[in-house]
């Protein structure tokens, strides 16, 4: 995939990267990626562990996620339904 591909930049600042694209990265849905800004270009590379200290929102959830993946379905489960205990709890107004 050589041929440069143009696309249009969302109001929201989001771009769809090609199917074609993503399958040359080996990119899928849920994989993690790094933007990184270098001299007026964004690089997108995908990883599969987020860099060590980093705890901004955005790799915390990347690390959460990359996490839930490995783990044994009965583990993602178990995690699915304590979410949605600690989701209803704080729509009635209790933490815990």
């Amino acid at each position: 995939m050589n041929k440069p591909i143009y696309k249009i930049l969302d109001a929201k600042g989001r771009v769809l990267i090609p199917r074609e694209a993503r399958s040359a990265a080996g990119m899928d849905y849920g994989d993690i990626v790094r933007l990184d800004v270098q001299n007026g270009r964004v690089s997108v590379k995908k990883v599969n562990i987020v860099e060590v200290g980093d705890k901004s929102p955005e790799a915390v959830e990347a690390f959460v996620h990359a996490a839930i993946r490995e783990m044994p379905e009965d583990s993602q489960i178990a995690i699915a339904a304590r979410l949605l205990e600690l989701i209803q709890q704080r729509k009635e107004g209790r933490h815990g």
